[in-house]
């Protein structure tokens, strides 16, 4: 005799899969917010807590008192900021060119864009310090902002170009009909279609940015000018590190990728599937 199948006990696998997952995946954040509220004696334990014995928030509250710590905040939200803008501008001009010009070397300038983005970010550093040591751009927020633009400006490209493949090319012929220019057309007939692929290159932009730490280190030197998660490293970790400091400026950190990603989530993953779709 054949054996039955059972839709409830697939199902019930199934959640139990992904319940397991998503354990594995969030466990090192619960970890770090635990530390975070723990004692550094607690957390020194050979045989370590899940939970803190006694809640304890002199971590916060020695950040948030801590000048430094909000200057490295500071500074990572303004390089974050002004690589997204310049990225979004970049990425529209010059997504919008590859999709409606065709010329000789459009097949070959894509391929060196997804070329680009197998290399690793470490092999590009030598080059990128060199060219802005002669601009005299090193150790600043502009000369930073550009390597991480050079950086993702390919992928928000081709992302781009993407999106304008799926606006069909009627709707800019019937603006030219009505008088309107190619620029014109581009920002008040082709942008306000393409709102969520614009969303998608600037919230991927910003947390790219926002998490960036080898071009910090690598081109910024002034304490003054450190990002956070350089600040974190140069400053807060050492032989003995206080971890309860640590943990909190961890989580501190990671509130506005969080809240950018639970707010702005649907118009990501809508503007990354819909890039994707053409015609």
């Amino acid at each position: 005799m054949k054996h039955k199948r059972h839709p409830h006990a697939a199902a019930v696998c199934k959640a139990v899969a992904i319940a397991i997952l998503f354990l594995f995946l969030l466990f090192p954040v619960y970890w770090m917010l635990a530390t975070s509220l723990k004692t550094n004696v607690e957390s020194y334990r050979i045989v370590p807590s899940l939970w803190p014995e006694r809640l304890s928030l002199d971590g916060y509250r020695t950040l948030l008192r801590d000048g430094k710590f909000l200057v490295y905040y500071r500074n990572n939200l303004a390089v974050s900021a002004m690589a997204a803008a310049l990225i979004c501008a970049v990425s529209i001009f010059a997504g919008y060119a590859l999709s409606r010009f065709r010329f000789r070397w459009n097949v070959i300038l894509l391929a060196t864009f997804s070329f680009s983005q197998m290399m690793p970010v470490i092999s590009r550093l030598i080059s990128l310090y060199g060219i802005l040591r002669r601009l005299g751009m090193t150790d600043s927020h502009l000369g930073l902002v550009l390597a991480v633009s050079a950086t993702q400006v390919p992928f928000a490209v081709s992302l781009m170009a993407s999106f304008f493949d799926g606006i069909p090319r009627d709707l800019e012929e019937a603006a030219w009909v009505d008088g309107c220019g190619r620029m014109k057309t581009l920002l008040r007939i082709i942008m306000p279609l393409v709102v969520p692929g614009i969303l998608a290159v600037g919230i991927y932009s910003f947390l790219m940015t926002w998490d960036d730490y080898l071009h910090a280190i690598t081109l910024v030197r002034s304490p003054a000018l450190w990002t956070l998660s350089q600040g974190l490293k140069l400053t807060y970790l050492g032989e003995v590190s206080d971890w309860q400091l640590i943990n909190a400026a961890s989580i501190l950190g990671a509130l506005p990728m969080i809240v950018i990603f639970f707010f702005f989530q649907k118009y990501m993953v809508k503007g990354l599937v819909a890039g994707a779709v053409k015609g």
